[in-house]
């Protein structure tokens, strides 16, 4: 098992896929422990993922688990400004997308929002959960949409933060790291050591990766797939944006049946980092809101 700051991570073995088919096929090869205590479970698919598993409640607490998904050149470490409050609620389940973080991409893996979204099933299977909450930031919430889309029965309720529908336009889209596209993206209040640490991290994506990435954001229109959201979900985006603006999420938010809109104060667009804060205070209400009507 490896050892996490908070709590735990545990390694996925490797797969062979090609296409959605291939995908549900593959099984567990080594069923994973229940989450009944603090002694968080390694499992292992034939697909190899890498994720991080966070609860800092009491060990004798079953707690419902959390699916954090990411977004591009990222990795399960972004969500760090969550872990210290939504951990002591709910079981956190940080994967790192194939080919990001500690993540390899899986062999002949075909580059498709639909089989991004299958790989975070299968992390729920080896963990043997049969539903979560779902959280995306950015690119990582568009994935969101798609697996809430998919797997109905799956997704317990859905957070979307930042998350676009269609292609980025390529002047606004993040193409390289540099301080001047990272302002953009965190906000003009980030500091110069904030700035240095994401463009290390984002320039650490291997070329395979982004070129796969490339290929989904190329292809993105989730247009379809939002009236087939059945999940309570809560969209967050901010007022200053320059990723999309406040009116075009109202646009894609009003297609989601049983959806809400929440607007946070920033000129930048990453707020899952910049305002993590806050969309958890947002999320945590959300969430027992829809508790109290279920």
């Amino acid at each position: 098992m490896l050892q996490g700051s908070y709590a735990a991570a545990a390694m996925l073995g490797a797969a062979k896929f090609a296409n959605a088919r291939d995908l549900a096929s593959l099984n567990v090869t080594e069923s994973a422990a229940r989450l009944a205590s603090q002694d968080l479970p390694c499992g292992k698919l034939r697909d190899e993922i890498f994720y991080r598993v966070d609860w800092l409640g009491a060990p004798w607490i079953n707690p419902e688990p959390i699916l954090l998904i990411h977004g591009n050149d990222e990795s399960s470490l972004s969500w760090f400004g969550w872990v210290p409050r939504m951990a002591q609620e709910f079981r956190l389940i940080r994967p790192d997308l194939p080919g990001f973080g500690h993540s390899t991409i899986p062999s002949n893996f075909d580059w498709t929002m639909a089989n991004i979204a299958t790989t975070q099933a299968h992390v729920l299977d080896a963990l043997e959960i049969e539903s979560a909450h779902v959280v995306g930031a950015k690119s990582g919430g568009s994935i969101a949409m798609q697996f809430a889309a998919d797997y109905p029965t799956r997704t317990r309720t859905l957070t979307l933060v930042s998350a676009p529908v269609t292609r980025v336009d390529s002047k606004i889209a993040f193409s390289a790291p540099s301080e001047s596209s990272q302002r953009r993206r965190l906000g003009s209040a980030a500091s110069k050591e904030m700035v240095e640490y994401w463009n290390s991290l984002m320039s650490s994506t291997r070329p395979e990766t982004k070129t796969g990435m490339a290929k989904v954001e190329a292809a993105l229109n989730m247009e379809s797939v939002l009236p087939r959201i059945a999940a309570p979900t809560l969209v967050i985006t901010s007022d200053r944006s320059s990723l999309q603006s406040v009116e075009t999420v109202l646009k894609y938010q009003t297609k989601i049946m049983n959806s809400r809109l929440v607007v946070l104060s920033s000129d930048g667009y990453h707020l899952a980092v910049i305002k993590a804060d806050e969309c958890v205070t947002s999320v945590l209400s959300f969430l027992r809101e829809v508790g109290r009507s279920s």
